[in-house]
């Protein structure tokens, strides 16, 4: 039971109002940004966080940010305890092997004073679009070393009691390819984090320090305890699964393996890596903080989505990384492009966990984020750097088809709009569509990729492709057929034409174009008992095209029992062509 002074209800109220500001400080941050990733793509994140290094609450934003935080903010507080803090100061972090992910993504971290003490964090993630390096974009897929990958920077003070660091900032603004853009996007973190620390001020202010204190606590606890009701309903037990990158971006004919052993065990979820690849030369590597990113995405998409997503949810997860492999590497192992390895470690723990609830987890999404930068000069001599976020399909699942390009699993971020792309840079996007017959067969059909093709119109434009599943389809489960495999092409402008591997940098030229068609998911169940009324609407919407494979049978059946077909498929009569 818990005490009067935390009533249930005061429980709740203060959980949705730091929910609130969560997501008021997102808000902030999206709208201020410079860099289109971070006002269209949405790859930025923000979050509160006890004095004592605990996710209080978190926006609706990328979950692979939203963990990894963890081990920011515990470095900072290692390096800067409490009693060290004042008002106005703000920390700033990057370095994998210090705390961070990879390199673009920042993070900052103000403390929120109350009384002279501090009492909570407000911090704010973004993945910033160039931080220097080899390559534009800072994600180059032939880094062998993480100095090849851009600045680093260890847990400093960006600003100190309101003054800010004018040295640091000369050298960070020196050090990358757009520095108006670096600063405009840094300087949103800072209003994000300044939202976050006024609106955690006035709930103290309303509440008392004490008593928030305590109401951080319980909800802490109680976030664990559901967290570990709900994993024990899972059948206890040791469950495995295996899945494959294309290659690390050096060795392009060498796939590499991540495997894991999922125990669940009185309401723990143990993931063992044992058996995964050892670390690889390319920039594939993965600090622990991206597996446990991807671990605590899994419970959490596991579990009941009312559990506040707090630091209470991440305590029954232990994680087992083998040093010197692909998910703890040695420095300086590359790790730009480590969002890949994460992706496939999601979907290995969810795969792994679908042999003990078959009907409630999908078959495997493209678990594929196409990563593309584009960088050169405009005519006025400028430079820019641009990104683009291409999704997959998902999985299907028991009673539903997969979702159609969609950013599956621990990103969550979105594509660029057309004319964001054409604003930024000398490139048109020609197409933008769904990639018919990319979604695995089965009683429930994966969802679709997708298509982009882009023409270079003036200039040099120097491309990094980082994508997956050119190799290793998306699987399909109970029956069902596998995705369709990613593809890549450059079309020069003498009519060449080059397919490309999933991992390549190379350089554009005016009239080149650039042909992508992401995975699809995999489909679920027996093909033959897929709904005849499914089959026809995804051909009269494209999704599907008219082929021998067809069952027919099925359709004419499904026509002759239900003759509304006539009327309703779409406005054309259900028997004629031409969808």
């Amino acid at each position: 039971m818990n005490s009067p002074a935390l009533d249930p209800i005061t429980l709740e109220v203060v959980r949705n109002k730091l929910e609130g500001i969560a997501n008021e400080m997102q808000l902030t941050l999206l709208r201020s940004s410079f860099s289109p990733i971070v006002k269209e793509g949405l790859d930025a994140s923000a979050s509160l966080f006890s004095i004592e290094g605990e996710t209080l609450a978190q926006a609706i934003a990328v979950p692979i940010h939203l963990a990894t935080l963890i081990p920011v903010v515990r470095t900072i507080l290692a390096k800067y305890p409490p009693e060290s803090m004042r008002e106005g100061d703000i920390y700033i972090l990057n370095d994998p092997y210090h705390g961070g992910t990879h390199l673009p993504d920042i993070a900052l971290v103000m403390p929120v004073f109350r009384q002279g003490r501090p009492f909570a964090l407000s911090c704010a993630m973004t993945h910033h679009q160039d931080v220097g390096g080899m390559s534009p974009g800072s994600v180059p897929t032939t880094a062998t070393e993480i100095f090849q990958e851009g600045v680093r920077i260890p847990a400093l003070k960006l600003r100190e009691a309101g003054r800010f660091n004018d040295t640091l900032i000369d050298l960070l603004k020196l050090n990358v390819r757009m520095p108006d853009s670096f600063m405009g996007d840094l300087n949103a973190q800072i209003a994000a984090c300044t939202v976050g620390a006024r609106r955690l001020g006035a709930l103290a202010e309303a509440h008392g320090d004490n008593l928030l204190r305590a109401i951080f606590a319980e909800l802490l606890d109680r976030s664990e305890r559901m967290t570990r009701a709900a994993l024990r309903q899972i059948p206890e037990g040791t469950y495995r699964y295996v899945d494959y990158l294309d290659n690390d971006g050096i060795e392009l004919d060498r796939t590499v393996a991540i495997a894991v052993a999922v125990t669940v065990r009185d309401g723990r979820l143990i993931c063992d890596f044992s058996g995964t690849a050892p670390q690889v030369r390319g920039p594939f590597n993965c600090v622990p903080s991206g597996a446990m990113a991807a671990a605590c995405f899994a419970v959490r998409a596991m579990t009941d989505p009312g559990i506040p997503t707090n630091g209470g949810c991440f305590r029954p997860i232990e994680l087992r990384l083998p040093e010197g492999s692909i998910v703890n590497p040695k420095e300086p192992a590359p790790v730009n492009s480590r969002t890949a390895t994460i992706k496939r470690i999601t979907g290995c723990i969810l795969g792994a966990l679908k042999e003990a609830l078959p009907d409630r987890l999908p078959a495997d999404g493209a678990g594929e984020l196409l990563v593309l930068a584009f960088g050169g000069a405009r005519s006025d001599g400028s430079r820019y750097v641009v990104g683009e976020l291409i999704a997959g399909g998902s999985g299907a699942a028991l009673g539903h088809d997969g979702i159609d390009a969609i950013e599956t699993d621990a990103t969550n971020c979105m594509n660029l709009p057309a004319e964001a792309m054409e604003l930024e840079a000398p490139i048109r996007v020609l197409r933008s569509e769904l990639r018919r017959d990319s979604g695995g067969d089965g009683e429930f059909r994966g969802g679709l990729g997708c298509v982009r093709e882009y023409q270079v119109l003036a200039g040099e434009v120097r491309l990094t492709h980082r994508g997956e599943r050119h190799v290793h389809p998306a699987r399909g489960a109970a029956g069902g057929g596998a995705g369709a495999l990613a593809h890549s092409r450059i079309r020069r402008a003498d009519g060449r034409e080059e397919v490309i591997p999933s991992k390549l940098m190379t350089t554009l030229h005016p009239g080149d174009r650039l042909i992508v068609e992401t995975a699809g998911g995999g489909g679920w169940g027996d093909p033959t008992k897929r709904d005849p009324d499914a089959r026809l609407a995804d051909r009269a919407n494209g999704k599907v095209s008219a082929t021998p494979c067809d069952d027919l049978a099925s359709l004419v059946a499904g026509i002759a029992d239900d003759n509304r077909h006539e009327e309703t498929v779409w406005g054309k009569p259900a028997g004629k062509e031409g969808w």
